[in-house]
């Protein structure tokens, strides 16, 4: 981080970083455990999910005033002002993230209350690991303003998407064959697009991050050209148009 004359003003923007990276670690957290609680069935996990969703969402409020108060009172410019802006905007994804994990930990109480002896239809562990790793790097680039990780994150949700596509043809054809498990089949394929759904956050806080250090917005030019844009290299329309 730029060094300024005003100390306090560096020690609000090192202080508003270290607070989202504190909460993107609860919704890392949020996210394993209900993966977890979604192979055991524990219900003190699931309870932990609930109880750290209100942390997030009085997380989210504190940083929102807190980034507000930043730009009113320093009128920041360049880095500082991209730092801020894209701040704002992963906090939203952040938040939601953590919506769709307290998504996943209610459905498998769900799913654990209405079968005695449940066992899963099909594994979900796999995209769960995918999308916790996704946000570990995530956290990492944020961390140290690292566009090259942030654009293999962006890369990394093209998995996840795959993950989630072979996972509701998996689900679809048990609705076919077996009627009787609808409710629970409905329910993981809620649970899967839970997942993939934080993947999609996942990678626009990475979008930001890019923008972040490069000061150019990858959003929507495809994954080649944010890799590109990470490492600082030109892109001609053309290339932009076929990545």
């Amino acid at each position: 981080m730029i060094e300024h004359s005003n100390k306090r003003y560096d020690n609000d923007l090192e202080s508003m970083r270290s607070e989202l990276l504190r909460m993107g670690g609860i919704v890392e957290s949020m996210i394993q455990d209900a993966i977890n609680a979604l192979d055991t069935g524990d219900f003190e996990l699931i309870s932990r999910v609930l109880d750290n969703e209100k942390q997030v969402n009085d997380l989210e409020v504190a940083l929102d005033k807190h980034i507000a108060e930043i730009i009113a009172k320093n009128q920041p410019t360049a880095i500082d002002l991209r730092l801020l802006i894209s701040a704002l905007k992963m906090l939203t994804d952040m938040e939601r993230s953590g919506d769709e994990a307290e998504k996943v930990a209610k459905m498998a109480r769900r799913l654990y209350e209405n079968h005695k002896n449940y066992e899963p239809l099909v594994e979900l562990r796999h995209i769960g690991q995918l999308v916790i790793s996704m946000l570990h790097k995530l956290l990492d680039a944020f961390a140290r303003n690292d566009a090259v990780v942030a654009a293999e994150v962006v890369r990394g949700d093209k998995q996840v998407d795959k993950e989630w596509k072979t996972l509701l043809r998996t689900l679809s054809s048990y609705l076919i064959e077996d009627p009787r498990n609808t409710t629970e089949t409905i329910d993981l394929i809620f649970i899967a697009r839970s997942l993939e759904r934080i993947g999609d956050h996942v990678k626009n806080m990475a979008e930001r991050i890019i923008y972040l250090v490069q000061g150019e917005d990858v959003r929507h030019t495809g994954v080649k050209n944010a890799e590109r844009v990470a490492r600082g290299i030109e892109t001609t329309t053309d290339e932009a148009e076929q990545s």
